[in-house]
């Protein structure tokens, strides 16, 4: 399939998309057919230009054509306001490409609050003023109503942005979900409990005498819940799954935001969603933020920072565990440790930085010949480990005969070269201490005995 039909297929399903959200949009309109306070398919497009890119755009102009043509619009005006929604698009994912982050824009809270800003206050205005101007320029409004038009016609799509489109890029930057049947259950607790809770602050279901009662402070620590114990893709949702009991109780003359006017009702509902939904994002981003934090932290606290291996704690921390592990099994497996030979006479002819050097090439080496089941670290100064779990000393030297020879021929200079020594679970002791004690005889025993050869007479 060429790009051009891959484009053109995107476009179609954009303009279905756009025209189920946009008529379902103004089945809600009140003040007038073409105006309405809930307005999805604004964040739907919003959402597709920033994921597919500008080229979808003409399923924006396309779908916003046909919903206003078939609602109440003629052809004229219809293709005035599918304009007037495809520019506003068009500038809100230029403002979030340019100042939000683009795509990325939901990783971080001070890109959120932009995001929420240009992409849906600012480039909500476009569409909301020549909708309206379009709509008074035919005659279809009065200019007494062009102001209450405008400001549900604004509103409307600039919480569709907040809502939707956040959702929309979220999961489409990681749709597949890998939870562990705890978190279903909590995320099926949750989602009731959302449920339940838009009930009883914008339905009656506490009884028809509370239906009016402020209660909307309920909602908050459903969406902290969700924001803290989930991720940024799960309060996105959260937002978006409180919002249904909201707006159908809303739109019944129930809960806090009821007023005299339904218009009236759904703008107050949609300020109190737009402003929780931007806080609930810009939580979950925060607390995100803090566990890669904290994950990079403990890979760091285990890393060696010159060759990348694992360091002396997280060596130590991997061979106990080992231990524990081959006592359930009852396998053996190996304890490696090498010396990279001659590393002080390297830094006295070539320098420290060659010296750094030779100990990352024997680092790459060990990350690349080793299995994924083996742990290589840097045991300290010119000293590496490996750690071979379920093998025995022949499979070892085997191991370490190929690093050395590939340590050998790697065409670099200065050549390399390793001592190295062994110690096998459980024959050369049955802890960590034994088993490095072993290891560190045999290795001053092989290098000397390369210091013997080396100074025997020719």
């Amino acid at each position: 399939m060429t790009d051009f039909n891959r484009r053109l297929i995107w476009i179609f399903i954009l303009t279905a998309i756009y025209f189920a959200g946009g008529k379902f949009g103004l089945t809600l309109a009140v003040v007038h057919p073409n105006a309405t306070a809930v307005s999805p398919s604004l964040g739907i497009g919003l959402g597709a230009l920033l994921i597919f890119g500008y080229r979808v755009w003409p399923g924006i102009l396309l779908g916003a054509f046909l919903v206003h043509f078939t609602t109440a619009g003629t052809i004229p005006a219809s293709l005035a306001i599918a304009a007037g929604n495809t520019l506003e698009a068009l500038t809100g994912a230029f403002l979030v490409f340019r100042f939000a982050g683009g795509r990325n824009a939901m990783k971080r809270s001070p890109d959120i609050f932009k995001f929420a800003l240009l992409g849906g206050m600012v480039s909500s205005t476009i569409a909301a003023t020549i909708g309206v101007c379009t709509l008074v320029w035919l005659g279809s409004a009065t200019a007494q109503d062009a102001l209450h038009i405008w400001r549900t016609w604004w509103l409307g799509d600039a919480v569709s942005v907040i809502i939707v489109a956040p959702l929309l890029l979220l999961w489409n930057s990681n749709p597949f979900v890998r939870w562990r049947l705890a978190a279903i259950l909590e995320a099926s607790a949750l989602f009731l409990c959302l449920v339940g809770v838009g009930l009883i602050v914008f339905g009656d279901a506490l009884g028809p005498q509370t239906s009016e009662y402020p209660l909307e402070f309920l909602c908050v620590p459903f969406l902290i819940w969700a924001a803290s114990r989930f991720g940024q893709r799960e309060a996105a949702l959260a937002a978006l799954v409180l919002s249904v009991p909201a707006i159908w109780g809303t739109l019944h003359g129930l809960g806090p935001f009821a007023q005299v006017s339904k218009n009236e009702s759904l703008i107050l509902l949609q300020s109190f969603l737009g402003v929780g939904t931007v806080m609930t994002l810009g939580l979950a981003s925060e607390v995100t933020e803090r566990r890669r934090a904290e994950r990079d932290a403990r890979i760091l606290a285990g890393m060696d920072q010159l060759t990348g291996l694992g360091n002396y704690r997280k060596l130590i921390d991997t061979l106990e565990m080992e231990i524990r592990r081959a006592e359930r099994t009852d396998r053996t497996f190996v304890f490696v440790l090498m010396d990279l030979d001659g590393l002080k006479q390297i830094n006295d002819v070539y320098g420290h930085p060659v010296g750094n050097l030779a100990l990352c090439r024997l680092a790459n080496v060990l990350q690349v010949h080793c299995r994924s089941i083996d742990t290589p670290a840097r045991y300290g100064g010119d000293e590496f480990a490996v750690i071979l779990p379920e093998c025995g000393m022949e499979f070892a030297r085997a191991v370490t005969d190929r690093l050395s020879e590939r340590l050998a021929n790697d065409r670099e200079l200065p050549e390399l070269s390793v001592s190295i020594g062994f110690s096998v679970w459980p024959h050369n002791g049955r802890t960590v201490e034994e088993l490095i004690r072993e290891a560190d005889r045999a290795l001053y025993e092989m290098k000397h005995l390369h210091h013997n050869s080396e100074t025997l007479p020719r």
